[in-house]
């Protein structure tokens, strides 16, 4: 009797094997990494710490990553990944004013997933880059450019289409999407308390909602900015 194809298993050699059990134990590490990373920052999680909840060995930590700071800039590329292809913990794919509504409120929503104890992961490491973090300063450069161009290119959208007033600066308006949810996290992690980010929250929609051309057929666009 044949066998369907549904039925055909790959049996893998061993070095594929190796290779596919590698791919695991490297993607563990970072998730891990990540974690660890988001919890407590960087300068507190030890590579030690990192191997023990990977459940790996050091030498299998070292065959991946030559130190930690390598460990830190393949941790962003990845979360930088995330943001492009849209994956990450909180959407920045924008193509309405809901979705501006959405990201944050999304943001306030992912932090309350830890009680309000932590702030974004990205700004979280980027609080403690120095003067010679500079592999990590521009990997988080680059996660920031990605999440304003998304933001921009909808503003650009709007603008172009007449339903933005006129001063209004497509990337300008990004950055202060970027730079007002990031501080209301703060403020969340800081009093350990939803409230103050909620009203940062609600003070940049209502500063949004001026750049909202007045017409009779962007009125909804102002509505979806208004907090219910």
């Amino acid at each position: 009797m044949r066998a369907s194809k549904s039925q055909i298993v790959v049996k893998w050699g061993p070095e594929e094997a190796r290779s596919l059990n590698g791919a695991k134990t490297r993607v563990r590490i970072l998730r891990v990494a990540a974690e660890l990373f988001h919890k407590q920052g960087v300068r507190l999680t030890t590579p030690a710490e990192i191997i023990k909840a990977a459940g790996t060995g050091k030498g299998q930590f070292y065959h991946y990553f030559k130190n930690k700071n390598f460990l830190v800039h393949e941790v962003l590329q990845c979360f930088l990944a995330a943001v492009a292809a849209g994956t990450a913990p909180v959407s920045y794919d924008i193509s309405s004013w809901q979705d501006v509504k959405r990201f944050f409120l999304s943001h306030i929503d992912f932090q309350r997933k830890f009680g309000m104890t932590r702030s974004c992961p990205i700004g979280t490491v980027a609080n403690e880059v120095s003067e010679e973090d500079e592999l990590v300063r521009k990997d988080i450069n680059l996660i920031v450019e990605m999440m304003e161009s998304k933001l921009a290119a909808f503003f650009a959208k709007e603008k172009a289409r007449g339903l933005l007033i006129k001063g209004v600066s497509p990337e300008v308006a990004a950055d202060f999407c970027i730079a007002t949810i990031q501080g209301a996290m703060l403020l969340g992690k800081t009093n350990r308390s939803s409230r103050p980010a909620e009203a940062a929250v609600k003070e940049a929609l209502l500063h949004l909602q001026n750049y909202v051309q007045a017409t009779r057929g962007n009125l909804k666009a102002k509505g979806t900015l208004a907090i219910l």
